[in-house]
């Protein structure tokens, strides 16, 4: 999501875009990242967390088809809208799925890992897109993060098959 994010006003100004058309794409990603917040958890309550995360990696697919599509403000807009969901979907149902996974005396330490790894992907990941948007354009950066979205959806599928196979003896 943040290799997205990032490039995406270096994407828009390479397309001639002005920086208020990147600013208002940027304010739709935020309200589209937040704004679910307020009924995610009862979403994930209700379905459980994989299927909150699957549609979260629909919501990506659908974020980079949209970005293929063109490069006008409207693809911008939406591909960066279903890109701040899917996240919300995908970042709430893996934390709620990481602690359900540890006792709570491993809780507090498994939560500083974890916040470790993301923080420094996102910093990796933060550095990478300029690079990369700049010298191999923002089509093949989309290309590209097909790559872990479809590992996610992978990963929650034989998640989802093993926890739902009865425990043999």
């Amino acid at each position: 999501m943040n290799l997205l994010m990032a490039a995406t006003p270096i994407a828009m100004q390479q397309c001639a875009l002005p920086f208020s058309d990147a600013a208002f794409v940027l304010q739709w990603h935020v309200i589209g990242m937040f704004a679910p917040g307020f009924f995610t958890g009862s979403l994930i309550k209700r379905f459980g967390a994989l299927p909150i995360m699957g549609i979260g990696v629909v919501l990506n697919l659908g974020c980079i088809l949209v970005a293929l599509s063109r490069v006008e403000l409207h693809q911008f807009l939406v591909a960066l809208f279903l890109l701040g969901v899917g996240w919300n979907f995908l970042f709430t149902g893996s934390t709620t799925l990481s602690l359900s996974a540890y006792g709570p005396d491993e809780r507090d330490r498994a939560q500083g890992a974890l916040n470790f790894f993301v923080f420094a992907t996102l910093a990796l990941s933060s550095f990478a897109s300029g690079a990369l948007v700049t010298t191999r354009g923002w089509a093949l950066l989309n290309y590209g993060s097909l790559i872990p979205v479809l590992l996610t959806g992978a990963s929650l599928i034989w998640l989802s098959l093993k926890t739902s196979r009865p425990a043999t003896a």
